[in-house]
């Protein structure tokens, strides 16, 4: 893993794992253009760090409604009345929706690895399908201040879903917040607030077992360095304009990017191109970071 493999890699990241466009999928293709496979443990683990730059750049743009949410909260606990502001509501809202993708997480981790590639490729289709059908029939009337505990929850289940591989967080999320009635930068919105506890959590539980992985390994332990770098910087830049871009366009852009690279996959799929990923071998590393 060189250099410049390393910052390619690190925008790929930064840019699927925001868009609602499977990140997983992304990084399997472009990790083969370069000779890399899922299926070495060195090339999994710096995936899985690389993960932890975007991670940083959902904290950092969100930082000032993060503080302000999370004082909210605090003060209602202070005060007695938990639910008594829209910030302190949201807060439980957000401990709400992350539950069932935390619970599902840790029970599937196993069967998750176990999925080959072709998963991918269905997922891609299958929820670019849903996003289209969201996206012409949703009212896209509500916004963040209308979250409510049902909904909070239902979006949740739809984080849950992107432990398939293939799925992506952001599209589940978005999909299912359209799905809902929230305009689509009410959803992304929602969406990315809700990432947080879930990628925080599961982030230090996988990067506590890829580190050792890269021990003994200097040139990959580098890569990840700059691949980390990277993600975080670009990371914070795609956030940004996913949400201008979500205040006046529609989702069909990232329809068709999904239906395309699903198509595209299982054509390599088919070829002998991609390694099936049915032997044994993850596709991604598991849990909610199976985009």
């Amino acid at each position: 893993m060189g250099s410049l493999a390393a910052v390619l890699l690190g925008i790929v990241q930064a840019v699927t794992e925001f868009l609602p466009v499977s990140s997983t999928a992304h990084l399997l293709l472009v990790g083969e253009l370069l000779g890399e496979s899922l299926g070495d443990d060195r090339f999994r683990a710096f995936v899985t760090i690389i993960q932890t730059g975007t991670t940083l750049a959902v904290v950092v743009y969100f930082r000032e409604d993060l503080w302000r949410i999370a004082g909210a909260w605090l003060r209602g606990l202070r005060d007695g009345r938990p639910l008594g502001t829209a910030d302190a509501r949201l807060a439980w809202y957000i401990a709400l929706g992350t539950l069932p993708a935390a619970i599902l997480g840790k029970l599937l981790e196993r069967r998750i690895e176990s999925l080959g590639n072709g998963v991918i490729a269905f997922s891609l289709v299958f929820w670019g399908l849903v996003m289209a059908g969201a996206e012409r029939w949703a009212s896209h009337r509500r916004g963040l201040a209308d979250v409510t505990a049902r909904s909070a929850l239902a979006i949740g289940l739809g984080q849950a879903l992107a432990l398939v591989p293939g799925t992506s967080r952001s599209g589940s999320t978005i999909t299912t917040g359209m799905l809902l009635g929230f305009s689509r930068e009410a959803a992304a919105r929602f969406s990315f607030l809700l990432s947080v506890p879930i990628i925080l959590g599961a982030g230090a539980y996988k990067l506590a077992k890829a580190l050792p992985v890269l021990r003994g390994e200097p040139e990959w332990r580098n890569a990840t360095l700059i691949g980390t770098a990277v993600s975080a910087l670009a990371g914070y830049l795609v956030i940004g304009w996913l949400l201008r871009y979500l205040r006046t366009r529609t989702t069909y852009l990232f329809v068709a990017w999904r239906i395309a690279l699903g198509v595209l996959v299982a054509i390599l799929l088919w070829q002998g191109v991609l390694p099936a990923g049915d032997d044994g071998h993850a596709p991604a590393p598991p849990g909610v970071r199976a985009r």
